[in-house]
């Protein structure tokens, strides 16, 4: 089988790795759940190409998230649930919907109006499916329905927490700057101080959670992706502690063969190469 541009190759190629007799061990004993920490893992992959500005790695990516997309429709083809081109029917559809302002007649439109346009159109979606979940027979997930509903369990806990925040500000439950959110950090790392101080450990767990989610706010506040930062200070520290096993080698030594006190001064030195842009 030959490689090519076209999308039905790749449809063919995941039904050959799936065919029974012939396809890949591997693949053929895959299913939902198994592939979707892939699925996740991908996406992650496809986020640290577009920071590193890797546009080469970034089709690389791209391919391996499509084929994600290809893998979970076969094992929902061959269920006779759904194919490929039932998911690419569905989204093309959604597109069109909520973006009457392009396909339809209310051009003009400013990017606020798109916005509240926006959310209008998914909250008739979700009465719709609500309605036809009922119809159905289905009772509703808990918290169905309400101000916080719709945000995916399945999400990595930033984003989560960001897109309930985000959620809930929008009814009005929000501080009204960075600065108040400032002080309930402050708050609730004394929180924390406090369940040490009373031997509390089992307490602890919990309101480092409430620290993580109130830092999440202040990014929010300030415009800033947390899950980016996050990135963004994970790629520092292993470059600077990188500099710091360079540093000690070039004296012979491994990090565990070292103090605190020089790898701190070889983390400092690192810090100001990086200030000076060295």
């Amino acid at each position: 089988m030959e490689p090519s541009r076209d999308i039905a190759r790749l449809i063919e190629i995941m039904a050959a790795l799936r065919t029974p007799g012939s396809g890949c061990p591997w693949d053929l004993e895959q299913d939902f759940a198994s592939i979707a920490p892939y699925t996740i893992e991908e996406a992650y992959e496809v986020a640290d190409a577009i920071a590193r500005g890797d546009l080469d790695d970034l089709k690389d990516e791209l391919g391996d998230l499509l084929l994600q997309v290809a893998f979970h429709a076969r094992m929902a083809e061959e269920q006779r649930a759904f194919a490929f081109g039932d998911v690419v029917q569905a989204i093309t559809e959604k597109l069109i919907r909520r973006h009457p302002h392009v396909f339809g007649d209310k051009g003009g439109m400013s990017t606020g109006e798109v916005n509240v346009q926006w959310d209008a159109i998914k909250a008739r979606e979700k009465e719709a499916r609500k309605a036809a979940r009922a119809k159905a027979g289905h009772a509703p997930a808990p918290g169905h329905g309400g101000a916080l509903s719709g945000v995916s369990p399945g999400l990595p806990a930033l984003a989560r927490a960001l897109k309930l925040q985000q959620k809930a500000s929008k009814v009005g439950f929000d501080w009204n700057d960075a600065k108040a959110v400032i002080a309930k950090i402050r708050e609730e790392t004394d929180e924390i101080a406090c369940e040490l101080d009373a031997g509390e450990q089992d307490k602890v767990a919990g309101e480092v959670g409430d620290l993580l989610f109130v830092v999440v706010n202040l990014a929010r506040h300030l415009g800033v992706d947390p899950e980016t930062a996050l990135r963004m200070t994970n790629a520092k520290v292993e470059r600077r502690f990188a500099a710091i096993e360079d540093g000690l080698a070039a004296v012979g030594k491994r990090p565990e063969d070292a103090t605190l006190a020089e790898m701190d001064a070889l983390w400092d030195a690192a810090k100001e190469r990086e200030k000076a842009g060295r």
